[in-house]
């Protein structure tokens, strides 16, 4: 997300401030996309411009936004036709531009948190890879130089290690993307790291977070309640939410409530389905969706604090397994000298 793509995090936050901005100071809405296409984000600039050429030639503002496209993010594209129908336009851009900016925040949180950790892992790497090569040019003849993990020593030996470090992780990476997208069970491997222990919370807690935004949003409009939780839903981020999306609208369509057909998902905490049932009883859900979607980003950024610290002792649990490797490696070696040592005898 901190790539400079044109509809980024921040880029959309940007681009939602300065349209509700334009808006109430009287500007049409050809106006807003046409002042954005010169003074808006630098990378938005030409997709801003496609837009307002197109709203200039009389198009509905739904219609130019789908026009370019999964460019834009579909939760925008969704609250700014439903502005567009019911004359809400600068309050669906604040409330876009709040949503925006959490999930910015949230995003900047991970990448802080993460740093270190990675920094721990690219340290013990370096230094395991530096022993190999001080090894090889300690001994002259590397061929039978002292060879503690059983990589070799020297540039070869270093080598070794950085590929068999770069297929370990590569191969993670591999099966995830076999699982997701070659096998189509990204909907069964999210629901399964939901399960996982400390990554299973922090993850539920982003999607929840997106989704209780989302419902803000689109039960605050005009939107029939099945499209504004299917909507929702859509856009939560996480496949396992994703997919529930059209049997949940059709069963509140039939006049079930949200939070009876969201608890048969199987995907959602109790706490958060009593908040949406508290919201339908006393007709203030969009309210209690705010406040929820407080509660979840805080909650969030606490457990990615605690993904960081069990993610810190892993890496320190791997440089551990290799240090005590190493030292069975080199006990081996000094006990092997021995016993040659002892039969020359």
């Amino acid at each position: 997300m901190f790539a400079r793509s044109p509809t980024s995090l921040s880029n959309m936050a940007a681009l939602c401030h300065a349209f509700r901005v334009g808006h109430n100071a009287g500007l049409s809405l050809v106006e807003i996309f046409q002042q954005q296409a010169r003074k808006g984000p630098l990378a938005a600039r030409p997709l801003i411009s496609r837009v307002a050429e197109r709203l200039e030639q009389g198009v509905s503002l739904e219609d130019a936004l789908k026009a370019e496209g999964s460019a834009f993010p579909p939760l925008f594209v969704s609250m700014a036709t439903v502005g567009e129908q019911t004359g809400n336009l600068p309050e669906v851009f604040h409330e876009l531009e709040k949503y925006y900016r959490a999930q910015l925040t949230l995003w900047r949180e991970f990448i802080a948190h993460s740093v270190w950790p990675m920094i721990q892992l690219i340290a013990a790497i370096v230094v395991i890879t530096l022993m190999i090569l001080i090894l090889g040019w300690l001994s002259n003849n590397p061929d039978r130089a002292f060879d503690p993990l059983g990589f070799g020593v020297g540039p070869v030996g270093a080598v070794k290690f950085l590929l068999s470090v770069a297929i370990f992780f590569g191969s993670l990476g591999l099966i995830y993307w076999v699982a997701t997208r070659a096998m189509g069970q990204k909907v069964a491997v999210h629901r399964l790291l939901l399960q996982v222990p400390v990554i299973g919370p922090c993850l539920q807690a982003v999607a929840l977070s997106r989704l209780a935004r989302a419902l803000k949003l689109t039960m605050d409009s005009s939107l029939a309640a099945h499209r504004a939780v299917q909507r929702s839903l859509l856009v939560s981020g996480n496949s396992a939410y994703e997919a529930c999306a059209d049997a949940v609208a059709a069963q509140i369509k039939r006049g079930r409530e949200i939070a009876e057909v969201l608890r048969e998902c199987d995907l959602f905490p109790e706490e958060f389905l009593q908040a949406i049932h508290t919201g339908e009883q006393t007709g203030e859900l969009p309210e209690v969706m705010g406040r929820q979607a407080d509660y979840y980003q805080e909650e969030a950024g606490r457990r990615m604090r605690t993904l960081t610290i069990v993610a810190s002792f892993l890496v320190w649990l791997f440089v551990a397994a290799l240090i005590i490797w190493a030292i069975f490696r080199i006990a081996l070696s000094i006990f092997g000298v021995y016993e040659d040592a002892m039969r020359g005898l």
